[in-house]
């Protein structure tokens, strides 16, 4: 069997194991209503995290490269999950959600621009942060929410409160690679 073929085998079978969690869940409790649909779209999300990590961590043998990439890949996972579970603005139906949509593409094209080389990942991870950073305030623009009582008011802070942490996130990621691109530059002038 291909080493390829053997790595696909095994992240595949590690996200259907994590999937064992919220399957359990369902048999010990009412509050966890999954259908098939969502065990599917799951399993696709791991599996596709888990896949997207081993082609890009693969590429470098730096450790803070690969954290980064793994940073980078938990943070998107993350966004997609929670999006499409109860949304982050508002519920998962609200429209203000498809803005984080942009955020992944920017990472996207920023990765695959960079030709996965640490310098152009940093900027990518960096231009993402700043997406990030950017949603909620082009949804308070665009949608206008209500904000004339404090519950409303507490509901508009709390998504930029959690914004503010996926910010992080990316922005730890571009340190990462940043720290990973300056490091080697270093090494490169202290060979000539």
């Amino acid at each position: 069997m291909p080493p390829q073929f053997k790595d696909l085998l095994e992240i595949g079978a590690i996200a259907a194991g994590l999937l064992l969690i919220p399957l359990i869940a369902m048999v010990l409790t009412n509050e966890v209503a999954w259908g098939p649909g969502d065990f599917v779209i799951a399993w696709v999300l791991l599996s596709g995290a888990g896949i997207a990590y081993k082609i890009i961590s693969s590429r470098v043998s730096h450790t803070a490269y690969k954290y980064a990439v793994g940073i980078a890949v938990f943070t998107a996972l993350l966004l997609v999950w929670m999006n499409l579970a109860v949304g982050l603005i508002g519920s998962e139906d609200n429209p203000a959600n498809l803005l984080y949509a942009g955020v992944l593409v920017i990472g996207i094209v920023g990765v695959m621009l960079s030709q996965f080389h640490a310098r152009g990942m940093s900027r990518a991870l960096f231009f993402t942060a700043l997406a990030q950073a950017l949603v909620p305030f082009m949804a308070i623009l665009i949608w206008k929410p209500p904000m004339s009582t404090t519950e409303q008011l507490l509901g508009v802070l709390g998504v930029i409160v959690l914004n503010t942490a996926f910010v992080v996130l990316w922005g730890v990621s571009g340190w990462l690679f940043r720290k990973v691109a300056l490091e080697s530059v270093t090494l490169q002038n202290s060979v000539a």
